[in-house]
C-alpha cells in the first residue's frame, strides 16, 4: 500500500486535505469518490512536490506576464476547453490535473497561461471559482457563477457538463446569425466600392467628351458629374467624414444615452428587429434555466442573465424585475409589466413558479425561440440575396444612365 496526499471538497463545498493508502493513484481517487469527496490534486506521499512547487511558480510568472501581442481568447476558443475539463473530470481525472492536460494542449498562449495560473491557484487549495474570478476578462459571470454553485452543491462534474453543452449552443446560434450577416454586409462593401470606382474612375473620362458637346446635360449627368469631381477633388474631405461619423458613432455608444438609443433602433429595425427581439429571448431563458438548474438562486441568476441579452432594454426590464422579485413579487409579473417579454414567456415562467419546474419550461421557452432565430435566418438570407442585386442594379444602372442619356440625345438631334 502506498500513500497519497490529497486536496478535495466535501458535499458542502469545504477544502478536506488528507493522506488516503491504496495501490494505485486511480484506486485512491476511486476511494475518495465514494468517500463523497471530489478530488481536486493528489500526490504520491509527497513525491514530485519539488516539481509541482517548480511548475507552480514557473506558470505563475508565465500568467504574469503582459504583452498586448497575446491572442484573446474567443468563446469559440472556450468551448472545447470546458468539453474537455467536464468529461476528464467525470471519468474521475483530478481538477489539477485535467487543467494541466489543457494547458499543454491549448494552442492560445493567452488561454494555456491564463489555464496555467488557475491550475496554479488551485494546487496552493484556492477555490476553483476564484481561481476563475482572477481572469475575469476570459471566464464570465455565468461561468464563474456555475462554477461557484457546482462548488458549494458538490455536483461540479454535473455543473461543468451543463455549462460545456451550454456554451456549444450558445456559439453554435451566434456561428448562424453571424454567417447569416457576412454575405449582406460583404454585398454592401461592393457596392460601395463599385460605386467608387465609378465615380472616380469612369465618370472622369466622359466628363471630357460631355465638355466638347454644344448642348445642355441631363441633369441626372450634371448630379453624377458634380458629385464624381466632388469625390476626385475632395477625397480627404469624404474619408474624413466618413472616419468622423465612425469616432462619433464609438464615443456615442460609450455613453449609457447612446447605448439606449442605439439598443431601441435596433428592435425596432423593419426586417432585423425582429431576429434581434427573438436572439435575446433565446438567451435570457436558455441562461436562465442553465443557472438555475446549476443551483444558482433565482435573484443571483437574474442578476447575472440580464447583461447576457446583448440589449439594454431587455437588461433594464430584467434588473427591475429582480428589484420587484426581491420585494416579494412573482417573476412572471413584473416582467409581463415591462412589456418586453411576450405573453407566452411570462405565462410559462409564472405557471414554472407555481408548479415548482421553472428550469424545464424555462428549456423550453429557449428551444422555441432557438428555432425561431434558425428559422428566421433562412428566411432573411434568402430575401437579402435579391434585394442586394437590386440594390447593386439600381447604383450601378443610374451611373450608366447619367453617361448615355447625353450621348442618347446627341444621336437624336443628328436624326434631325
Amino acid at each position: 500500500m502506498k500513500k497519497y496526499d490529497y486536496k478535495s471538497r466535501n458535499p458542502q463545498g469545504k477544502s478536506v486535505i488528507g493522506t488516503v493508502d491504496a495501490e494505485t493513484e486511480s484506486e485512491a481517487i476511486q476511494e475518495l469518490r465514494r468517500r463523497g469527496l471530489t478530488v481536486t490534486s493528489i500526490g504520491n506521499g509527497g513525491s514530485g512536490n519539488k516539481t509541482s512547487r517548480f511548475k507552480a511558480t514557473f506558470s505563475k510568472l508565465k500568467s504574469s506576464e503582459i504583452s498586448i501581442f497575446k491572442p484573446s481568447v474567443s468563446g469559440k476558443d472556450l468551448v472545447p476547453v470546458v468539453r474537455q475539463l467536464a468529461t476528464m473530470f467525470q471519468s474521475g481525472i483530478p481538477l489539477v490535473e485535467a487543467l494541466e492536460v489543457i494547458e499543454e494542449q491549448a494552442d492560445n498562449e493567452t488561454l494555456k497561461s491564463v489555464v496555467a495560473d488557475v491550475a496554479s491557484e488551485v494546487r496552493q487549495g484556492k477555490d476553483f471559482s476564484n481561481a476563475l474570478s482572477r481572469h475575469n476578462k476570459v471566464f464570465d459571470n455565468i461561468f464563474i457563477n456555475m462554477v461557484r454553485a457546482g462548488e458549494a452543491s458538490g455536483q461540479l462534474d454535473h455543473v461543468l457538463e451543463r455549462l460545456a453543452t451550454h456554451m456549444e449552443e450558445a456559439e453554435e446560434l451566434k456561428g448562424e446569425i453571424k454567417s447569416a450577416m457576412t454575405y449582406p454586409v460583404v454585398s454592401l462593401f461592393i457596392i460601395f466600392f463599385i460605386s467608387a470606382g465609378m465615380l472616380i474612375f469612369v465618370l472622369p473620362m466622359f466628363k471630357t467628351m460631355f465638355d466638347g458637346l454644344n448642348q445642355e446635360l441631363p441633369k441626372l449627368t450634371v448630379f453624377m458629374m458634380a458629385l464624381s469631381s466632388m469625390l476626385t477633388s475632395k477625397w480627404l474631405l469624404f474619408v474624413g467624414g466618413f472616419v468622423g461619423l465612425f469616432a462619433a458613432y464609438k464615443a456615442a455608444v460609450r455613453t449609457p444615452k447612446g447605448v439606449y438609443v442605439r439598443d431601441w433602433l435596433l428592435l425596432k429595425l423593419p426586417v432585423f428587429g425582429p431576429l434581434m427581439q427573438k436572439t435575446a429571448l433565446s438567451r435570457f431563458s436558455g441562461t436562465f434555466a442553465t443557472l438555475i438548474r446549476s443551483g444558482v438562486p433565482i435573484l443571483g441568476a437574474l442578476e447575472i442573465v440580464g447583461s447576457t441579452t446583448g440589449n439594454v432594454h431587455y437588461a433594464r426590464a430584467i434588473k427591475e424585475s429582480a428589484e420587484a422579485v426581491r420585494q416579494g413579487e412573482s417573476l412572471g409579473i413584473p416582467l409581463a409589466r415591462s412589456g418586453q417579454f411576450p405573453a407566452m414567456v411570462t405565462r410559462m415562467i409564472s405557471i414554472g413558479e407555481k408548479s415548482g419546474s421553472l428550469e424545464q419550461l424555462l428549456e423550453k421557452v429557449s428551444e422555441f425561440y432557438d428555432r425561431e432565430v434558425r428559422s428566421t435566418v433562412k428566411q432573411l438570407t434568402s430575401l437579402i440575396e435579391p434585394f442586394l442585386i437590386v440594390i447593386m442594379g439600381a447604383v450601378v444602372g443610374t451611373m450608366v444612365i447619367a453617361m448615355f442619356l447625353p450621348i442618347l440625345a446627341m444621336v437624336g438631334n443628328i436624326g434631325k
